[in-house]
């Protein structure tokens, strides 16, 4: 083998595997779930049609956020990937609330898990919002959403469960724009309806800031410790 061919050889290589952004998809099926729950906390549908709500929940929003959250750990997004990751943990346990107790009824456990997950969400919001604003926000929000629930739960209070149902719809609306938003993104490659970029959000879609290969052992499931 020639110099050339052995300088080569032990040279870098990057191998790009284009993959779409996971948010999406995750932030329609947050939606989805969301809203069904909001229309029974709202007293829009019976209380006996939670089960429809439960269902949404379970084979809808529940396998799509888990794809989503795999996607997002593929593509090395923490946030994407922990958000959906609780997301999709969270509407599992709320689904199978729902189809296991009587219609109408509240769950004191399942009010602490809502309020635990809804601070637990926090955690990629405040990651997301360097560069994200809006879909920090729908993290946000979602936990907003969980812990006035997980109140409800404990509390009994119909004044309460009308709030999360209130703030149920308010997150859907906010996931759908989010989701819209994302998908025209990169369908056109450039921002049509504002995201809230900046720094590194930002610099990602203005194709700034190339991953130098010095910066390779800095990434995680490169260094040697995670």
């Amino acid at each position: 083998m020639s110099g050339d061919g052995a300088a080569s050889a032990a040279g870098t290589r990057i191998v790009l595997r284009p993959l779409a952004t996971p948010l999406p998809l995750g932030f329609l099926a947050l939606a989805l779930a969301t809203t069904m729950f909001s229309a029974v906390q709202l007293g829009w549908i019976a209380p006996a049609e939670g089960r429809v709500a439960g269902y949404t929940a379970l084979f809808a929003t529940v396998p799509l956020q888990l794809l989503a959250s795999v996607m997002g750990f593929l593509t090395r997004d923490p946030v994407a990937a922990t958000g959906m990751g609780l997301l999709s943990g969270t509407w599992a346990v709320a689904g199978v609330s729902t189809l296991t107790t009587p219609p109408g009824s509240t769950s004191d456990g399942l009010g602490v898990v809502l309020v635990v997950a809804g601070l637990a969400m926090l955690v990629p919001a405040a990651a997301a919002v360097s560069s994200k604003v809006v879909p920090a926000a729908v993290m946000a929000l979602a936990g907003t959403r969980f812990a006035v629930t997980g109140i409800a739960e404990v509390s009994g209070s119909a004044a309460w469960q009308t709030a999360a149902g209130w703030v149920g719809l308010a997150l859907a609306t906010l996931a759908l724009y989010a989701a819209l938003a994302l998908e025209l993104e990169g369908a056109q490659e450039r921002t049509v309806l504002p995201l809230g970029r900046h720094g590194p959000g930002r610099a990602a879609m203005a194709g700034e800031g190339p991953l130098a290969p010095q910066r390779l052992v800095e990434e995680a499931g490169v260094r040697p410790q995670l």
